[in-house]
């Protein structure tokens, strides 16, 4: 039975987890690590080892805990105190915290792979529940914190032809059939011979038999990708969204990641965790389009003397919301929300305003640290880099911001179900 935690101010903090995996930057290079350092003075980073993932929610693989309830689950919290997810997101989600935030530093190329459909996903969990964890999907959203590198979507079939035509290794590794489908196609106006043409010719690679192609092209089937999904570069504050069945793979850099809550991935190739080519390659999106189309572009708007950036994708799961605010600005107040909503200071710092309209119900998350005296965070408190918070639906918070800093902050929320497929999320803080 889930405990109901009582706290001063109604604010308690969050332990936040993070993943060691091997494709991570290592040591202080990671924003991963610079933020679990920032965030608690007493944390030492061991410079050889990678530093890949932070998780921020309740998902089982890696939950948040809340320190002053002796470790107890943020997912055991909400369990017992459903009424602060908001009542659109308690009763579209079983009163669940719908999705999950992350930030990633990425060294080396993760694998190439999509995430499922709902009902695709159910389908997968149910027969296969050791390597597909949990039944729903993955929709993610990406935002870099630096300059970021990765494959996202197919290429238009003109650039894939231009590739095979000119690399005979490639022509090898597809085969002469495959080749000439390809070469045919590129020519033609109707986009279902298009996606049949390139379907046919990236499962001929991706099924490459491996002696061979490591005896004849050493190394891993999945550098070939390349050549038939495009190669995109984020600048810092660019995002790509990534629906259902679309392919990708990250390549170098940080990023801010908020996805639904589940850890469903379909992989084959630039990995050696488990591959599932045959499923990947029958649920692949085939269509082609240029790299930068696969960018996501955000409303950007002025409220209470902020600049607000809100990336709002076609799902109900969740929305992330980028505010910048101004060197000259003094205070502000965080919208009031009828969702949960987690925040991440990224860089710089900013003090907690106790003249709020409506305090209670605040939970501050110091990733690695107590904020405040005993974990409460009360008037005049300060939040820095490293501090993640999860606001209860229906507060407002005041931010004073230090000094003559100004900033950005992403404030995600979940189940601010106004209008069409309402929206739920997460999102940061970045003092600048």
């Amino acid at each position: 039975m889930s405990r109901q935690v009582q706290a001063p101010c109604g604010v308690f903090e969050l332990n936040c987890a993070y993943q060691n995996y091997a494709w991570g930057k290592v040591g202080s290079s990671s924003e991963v690590a610079k933020l679990l350092k920032s965030g608690n003075a007493s944390v030492s980073i061991e410079e050889q080892t990678p530093y890949a993932e932070l998780w921020m929610g309740t998902h089982p693989s890696a939950p948040s805990t809340i320190p002053m309830a002796d470790g107890q689950s943020l997912a055991d919290w909400v369990q017992g105190n459903p009424d602060g997810l908001g009542k659109p997101v308690r009763e579209r989600f079983g009163g669940a915290l719908p999705f999950l935030f992350k930030v990633l530093s990425v060294q080396k190329s993760l694998s190439i792979q999509a995430h499922p459909s709902k009902a695709h996903a159910e389908e997968l969990h149910k027969r296969d529940p050791t390597n597909y964890r949990d039944p729903n999907h993955k929709p993610e959203m990406a935002i870099a914190l630096t300059n970021f590198t990765g494959l996202c979507g197919f290429r238009p079939i003109q650039e894939i032809v231009a590739f095979v035509d000119n690399i005979s290794q490639l022509q090898t590794v597809i085969g002469a059939d495959k080749t000439a489908g390809l070469m045919s196609a590129g020519s033609s106006d109707n986009p279902d011979v298009v996606r049949e043409a390139i379907a046919e010719a990236f499962g001929a690679l991706m099924r490459q038999n491996k002696d061979i192609l490591d005896r004849e092209f050493p190394g891993d089937v999945g550098g070939f990708s390349v050549f038939f999904l495009n190669v995109i570069h984020l600048k810092k504050g660019e995002a790509i969204f990534l629906e259902a069945n679309l392919p990708h793979a990250y390549l170098s850099g940080d990023c801010m990641e908020c996805m639904a809550c589940s850890d469903n991935v379909v992989r084959a190739g630039l990995t050696p965790k488990f591959i599932d080519t045959e499923t990947l390659l029958q649920m692949l999106n085939y269509t082609g389009k240029p790299a930068e189309d696969n960018k996501y572009q955000p409303s950007v708007f002025k409220e209470n003397g902020v600049t607000i950036r809100r990336f709002t994708p076609p799902i109900a799961d969740f929305s992330v919301t980028e505010i910048l605010v101004d060197a000259a600005q003094t205070s502000f107040n965080l919208q009031t929300m009828d969702s949960a909503s987690i925040i991440i200071c990224i860089a710089g710092s900013g003090t907690l305003n106790g003249g709020i309209k409506k305090y209670s119900d605040v939970v501050v998350v110091g990733v690695g640290r107590m904020v405040g005296d005993g974990g409460v965070v009360c008037s005049d408190d300060v939040v820095g880099a490293g501090d993640v918070g999860v606001v209860i639906a229906g507060d407002v918070v005041g931010v004073v911001i230090a000094g003559d800093m100004g900033g950005v902050i992403s404030v995600g929320s979940a189940g601010d179900m106004v209008g069409a497929g309402g929206v739920v999320g997460a999102g940061g803080i970045v003092w600048t």
